[in-house]
């Protein structure tokens, strides 16, 4: 019957899904993970991300080479320390702004043009840099394509005549554009005062006018490789990349020594630059300064604290402010006033604070400024690694403070003075206050 049939079909359905039900809690099933039904999908659980790590390697030709491997984009800078205008001849003044701006030209049998042409190709940006002390060029680009154009660094220079040119005509303009800023008036003449007007270290960066010959001169002594330092981030191996720049830059002539950088004698003295349309009194003191660059920055950060804007730079360190001409007097009473006292323990413990978090910042403020602290880390100790840079601004104590602050003032007082002038005192009336 009808119901009969209907009865026995349910029952046999019954028993199939109680059959397969059975099968499959004892049949193993392949499943397929996300990653690989989803090629390339980023892992739910990443590995935790590495610190950078660094090496140095110095090659037989005297050459530094320093890498990173954490930066997502590499910069490349070769840093020539004695290629600034503080180790220019007594014929070569001018020749190293000039220099700055034969970077990237015609060299090595290759044109400008194909120089800039291939930098580009990679997407690479690139920059020169130059001043009293040394001259770096370089470029940041991806990390795969920095190894491969790196050799463009170093391209030997032809001297084109068109080339030079174009750089007397480029350092012209910039010379002349750093006359009209205060700022650069008054480094000059603070340089000026502490190591003489007609030394090189005295005698401003920013000098137009040197000839084909001088430019020729300057490079073939000062842009050698030996004593140079290389830095380079984002390099994933270090080795490779030393190999690399071992066969590819060019190896120095033999008996080709470093460029013995200039020594300069620091003497504390007066440069005045009067200007009076300006209707503004601008003025630095200066003093010898420690040969520690952790000292000096605390120190500075000393003079800071104490209420002046200070500065410090290689061999030199002071405070500078400026006002209208009435009040130029005011100001140099309160210049001496911030250096002539004493830091206390308190103030040199938040210096050390504040000096410390400048150098570790600098670390992450971009693969150039990266770049930056790795080569000058490297030519003041010879190596480089944020642990060690943090580990020298620890190590310095109140003792090494006060012994560096009391060896400023032992040292002659340097005045500049730029603008109007005319109320600022001269040099022998501040000195006798440090006496």
């Amino acid at each position: 019957t009808p119901t009969t049939t209907m009865t026995m079909a349910t029952r046999a359905l019954s028993h199939a899904a109680r059959t397969a039900t059975s099968r499959a809690g004892t049949r193993g099933f392949s499943v397929l993970t996300a990653t690989e039904e989803f090629p390339g999908l980023p892992s739910t659980s990443p590995a935790p991300k590495k610190g950078s790590a660094s090496s140095v390697t110095t090659l037989p030709s005297g050459l530094t080479i320093v890498t990173e491997d954490a930066s997502l984009v590499s910069t490349l800078s070769l840093t020539y320390p004695n290629a600034g205008s503080s180790n220019e001849g007594p014929s070569e003044a001018g020749a190293a702004i000039a220099n700055r701006y034969l970077s990237f030209k015609s060299g090595s049998g290759l044109s400008s043009a194909l120089i800039l042409r291939s930098l580009e190709d990679v997407g690479a940006s690139v920059w020169s840099s130059a001043g009293r002390r040394g001259m770096t060029v370089g470029f940041t680009a991806a990390r795969e394509n920095a190894a491969f154009v790196a050799p463009l660094l170093v391209t030997e220079c032809s001297f084109e005549k068109w080339d030079v040119k174009e750089a007397q005509d480029l350092a012209g303009v910039e010379a002349g554009e750093a006359t009209s800023n205060a700022q650069v008036a008054l480094t000059d003449q603070i340089y000026a005062a502490a190591y003489g007007g007609q030394s090189a270290i005295g005698r401003s960066y920013y000098t137009p006018g040197a000839n084909r010959s001088s430019i020729m001169s300057f490079r073939e002594r000062a842009y050698t490789l030996n004593g140079a330092v290389l830095a380079a981030t984002g390099i994933a191996d270090h080795e490779a990349f030393v190999r690399m720049v071992d066969v590819e830059f060019p190896a120095p002539a033999p008996g080709t020594e470093a460029a013995a950088p200039l020594v300069s004698e620091y003497l504390g003295g007066e440069a005045r630059l009067s200007a009076p349309s300006t209707g503004y009194a601008h003025v630095a003191l200066a003093f010898q300064g420690p040969t520690s660059i952790p000292v000096t920055n605390v120190l500075k950060h000393c003079l800071s604290l104490s209420g002046a804007s200070a500065y410090a730079s290689s061999g030199i360190i002071g405070v500078y402010g400026g006002s209208a001409p009435g009040d130029a007097l005011a100001t140099v009473d309160a210049l001496s006033t911030s250096v002539g006292a004493a830091p206390s323990a308190d103030i040199v413990e938040k210096a050390k604070a504040a000096a410390k978090a400048e150098a570790l910042m600098a670390l992450d403020g971009g693969s150039k400024s990266l770049a930056d602290a790795m080569t000058a880390s490297v030519l003041h100790s010879c190596g480089f690694s944020a642990t060690a840079l943090a580990e020298s601004y620890d190590s310095v104590s109140a003792d090494d403070v006060s012994k560096a602050y009391a060896a400023m003032l032992k040292s002659k007082v340097s005045l500049a003075a730029v603008g109007d002038i005319s109320d600022v005192p001269y040099h022998a009336t501040i000195a006798s206050r440090f006496n």
